[in-house]
């Protein structure tokens, strides 16, 4: 009876052998399908040898690299511990994710793709651990990572009522003999040929000089700077050279030597602007169109004589009342649209209309020159003043208006030139506080402090509310950009001290993907060959999936942006074992079916609903243990828990699935079923 039973069904699935034959053939495109993807270049160097043989291009494949880890690529790794002895214990969990918020900001400045930043928290003890693959400035990150750019506004301290005393004159005096000497000491030191970005770090004052390194760009005898370029050009400098005399300002004794130097085009311009609604700073509430027809309209009327007059009476620009006039500058302080047009114009010029985010522009190219423009690095050293020697006095005094009632920062064009600057936007309390301000010191400098420096001393000509605030200076717009993401990216809520820091090479990154690659195909290989051996054709079978099994992981890894570091290919290798582990499960039942009498069809169904609960319940385990591992450990084992998960689930699919269908569809051949070709002796 039972052999009737059997009969009867393997006549049942004889009837409906497509199935699984469709189903073998679709696993095998996938097979050759998915390695493309995963490998593009082999890929595409066989598509374009098919047109050169045909004619005719299959598709191609865009190659994009696998995410690499900090082992694999190289990179820099930072483990710091935030000071919490200042937090109430219940509010240092909330802290410690801002640490994390304001680290993630300022690494985005890197460029990095995908850092990583987390935190821990274990006895009592909260740190932050940082990966940033690819970036080996180990110096420029940690500066980066642990300052707290401080923004203040203050306001004029108190006057001298009183003239200094001749002990402090004496004083200072004496103190300025031994900084004018010390800096003699270090201009002595850079011109004799010591390392100058070495005395840079070591003997500057300025308070941002690990983000700077002394570097001041784009200086011309106009500039802010300009006292640098005149003695540039009066000494005859060289790139490379130290200038042999100090240079002391409002800041201190200044040493530099020249960068660079190279010669641009200062530009004339004048402009007639066009705004329309939606604009930047636009008010007229003219529509496009309208505002694209005026424009061309001016233009057929704009001669060099009329341009003035032109844009007096129709311009939208604040550079209206002085006829448009924008001044002497250079294509590098406008917006892009408007440099590239202006730079293409010749003296005399009037352009074609330019679109720009603040309207329509007209540009009239008065006259140009070349202009040495100069890049240097200098130390800052100290020198006193009578502020100084006089207790109790300063310039400046804090107000209550500081960064912490700052919401954002961006970078703006002014209208009227074009130069860049950072606008703020304070919250409501900060819009009150400067309003206040400004209220009190009509007529009055204020100054903004950034890290202990002034950046700005604009002059209040109004009460300004409202919320917003400006700082101008001789910014490019890279400096205005990364300013407004110093502001932006904001303090940290709690004081952070470097634990531990370590710098992997490319070199040393790489050596360990070529070795971990060949550990991979090695086990691969090793693997297979024990299958065919052992297992014979149902080896075979298996090995066949297996490889579909390693390229679905491989794109599994591509299409979830997943990191691959060293403990993540030794979680592929592992999940590996594991699906081979289920195929022996399931051969092994299956060669006990048929020793045990059963027809070839039945046995294979036999063996895989047998081996299911044990391949099931062996991989939900694995599956618990890696969840455990992912939730409660760093990134380092996380990487391994996240490849081998994935390689879990894809096992039990290949070895339920994928090998199921090429066993029943190789058994449909008579000549294979052979119980030689098993491993197997039949029971007489």
């Amino acid at each position: 009876m039972q052999t009737w039973k059997l009969k009867k069904k393997t006549k049942k699935q004889a009837k409906k052998p497509w199935g699984m034959r469709i189903a073998a053939i679709v696993f095998l495109l996938a097979t050759v399908v998915v390695a493309g993807y995963d490998f593009p270049n082999v890929w595409n160097n066989a598509a374009h040898t098919i047109e050169d043989k045909t004619g005719w291009l299959p598709m191609t494949l865009v190659d994009e690299p696998f995410r690499l880890g900090l082992d694999l690529q190289g990179g820099t790794h930072l483990i710091y511990e935030a000071d919490m002895s200042d937090i109430p214990e219940l509010d240092r969990v909330e802290a410690l994710e801002g640490v994390r918020d304001v680290i993630e900001r300022r690494v985005n400045a890197f460029g990095v793709s995908e850092p990583v930043v987390q935190t821990t928290t274990t006895g009592g003890t909260y740190r932050v651990i940082i990966e940033l693959a690819g970036v080996l400035e180990v110096n420029e990150a940690i500066s980066l990572i642990g300052e707290t750019p401080v923004l203040e506004f203050k306001e004029p301290g108190e006057e001298l009522d009183r003239d200094p005393t001749e002990e402090e004159l004496a004083l200072l005096e004496t103190t300025n003999v031994t900084e004018r000497a010390d800096a003699q000491a270090a201009l002595s030191r850079a011109i004799a040929g010591e390392d100058f970005e070495t005395l840079v770090q070591e003997l500057s004052i300025e308070s941002n000089i690990a983000q700077t390194g002394g570097i001041i760009e784009n200086i011309s005898d106009s500039s802010y700077y300009g006292d640098f370029s005149l003695l540039i050009n009066q000494n005859g400098l060289q790139d490379g050279q130290v200038n042999r005399t100090v240079l002391e300002n409002s800041e201190g004794v200044n040493i530099f030597k020249l960068v660079s130097s190279s010669n641009q085009e200062e530009m004339l311009l004048s402009h007639l602007l066009i705004c329309y609604e939606g604009t930047t700073g636009c008010e007229n509430g003219l529509s496009e169109i309208d505002a694209s027809n005026k424009i061309n309209d001016l233009k057929a009327q704009a001669t060099a004589q009329n341009f003035a007059e032109l844009a007096s009476a129709n311009s939208t620009g604040p550079s209206a009342a002085a006829g448009g006039s924008l001044g002497w500058s250079f294509a590098g302080n406008y917006v892009p649209s408007f440099a590239i047009a202006a730079a293409e114009l010749t003296p005399g010029e009037i352009s074609e209309p330019v679109l720009t985010d603040f309207g329509y522009h007209l540009i009239y190219k008065e006259e140009s020159r070349n202009t040495p423009l100069h890049t240097i690095q200098r130390i800052v050293m100290p020198l006193s003043d009578v502020y100084d020697v006089i207790p109790g006095v300063s310039p400046w005094v804090n107000t209550e208006l500081s960064g912490k009632h700052l919401e954002r920062a961006g970078t703006e064009f002014d209208h009227q030139t074009g130069s860049p600057y950072v606008a703020l936007t304070f919250n409501s309390e900060g819009g009150d506080l400067f309003g206040q301000l400004t209220e009190s010191h009509i007529g009055e400098p204020i100054a903004i402090f950034l890290d202990g420096t002034p950046i700005s001393t604009p002059t209040v000509q109004t009460a300004i509310y409202g919320g917003r605030a400006v700082i101008t200076g001789d910014f490019t717009i890279e400096e205005a950009k990364l300013l407004s993401q110093r502001l932006n990216a904001g303090a940290l809520p709690v004081p952070v001290n470097l634990l531990s820091q370590q710098t992997i090479g490319p070199t040393l990154g790489a050596i360990s993907l070529e070795k971990s690659i060949s550990a991979a195909l090695f086990g691969f290989l090793l693997v297979a060959l024990y299958m065919l051996i052992a297992y014979r054709l149902p080896g075979l079978i298996a090995v066949i999936a297996l490889l579909l099994f390693a390229f679905m992981n491989l794109a599994a890894y591509r299409l979830f942006g997943v990191t691959v570091t060293l403990a993540g290919i030794a979680g592929f290798v592992l999940s590996l074992g594991i699906a081979v582990d289920a195929n022996v499960l399931i051969i092994e039942r299956l060669k006990e079916e048929f020793e045990s009498g059963r027809d070839f069809a039945s046995s294979v169904d036999e063996a895989f609903a047998r081996a299911w609960t044990a391949i099931r319940d062996g991989n939900i385990t694995t599956l618990i243990a890696a969840g455990v591992l992912y939730w409660f450990s760093s990134s380092f084992i996380r990487g391994f828990a996240v490849t081998l998960s994935i390689g879990v689930i894809l096992s039990m699919f290949t070895a339920i699935t994928v090998t199921r269908a090429y066993l029943k569809t190789t058994l449909e051949w008579k000549k294979i079923r052979k119980p030689q070709l098993f491993g197997v002796k039949r029971k007489k």
